[in-house]
């Protein structure tokens, strides 16, 4: 078994629940956001759609720029949806192709020409590609709760779902 198989199984399941909760994004809120200072309800969910292609890509080579990436929120949550199923197509693509060689290597993320951040690039993808995008579900979760939708299970069974938790 090769390194980047289990990580491409988490990796699908977990896709699996993040596009069910984004799916659940209403359009006719997009501009929301909790704080002044927090991203807007379409700026997360496009964050989230597009975060894994981004990072895929950037550990194909040794260093990338951090910070490049101009993210648009679509008029839409369907096309938020439709943007994270093709990002996530890609995405796996780029991963199933890494050697094991490839993954104990090392990447480094640079501002400025300057490097901030170096590690093995299997440890980029479960720290920034997997643990990132959890971290920002919650926060959608949060986002959306606030705004009163159901929400689905994500590690067991919601309150939406269950009225007795």
């Amino acid at each position: 078994m090769r390194m980047i198989d289990p990580i491409l199984m988490e990796f699908e399941q977990e896709s699996a629940t993040t596009r069910k909760v984004l799916s659940l994004v209403p359009t006719d809120q997009l501009e929301w956001r909790p704080h002044p200072k927090a991203r807007s309800l379409g700026e997360l969910a496009t964050h989230i759609a597009v975060s894994q292609k981004v990072i895929a890509s950037a550990i194909q080579t040794p260093t990338y720029a951090l910070g490049e990436v101009k993210e648009t929120v679509p008029s839409g949550s369907d096309a938020i949806v439709s943007m994270f199923d093709e990002n996530i197509g890609v995405a796996k693509q780029l991963l199933h192709a890494m050697s094991d060689d490839d993954l104990h290597s090392t990447w480094s993320g640079q501002v400025g020409g300057k490097t901030v951040f170096s590690a093995p690039k299997i440890g980029v993808i479960r720290a920034i590609l997997l643990n990132h995008t959890y971290h920002h579900r919650g926060q959608l979760s949060t986002y959306l709760r606030q705004l009163g939708v159901a929400l689905p299970s994500i590690y067991g069974p919601s309150a939406d779902e269950n009225p007795f938790m």
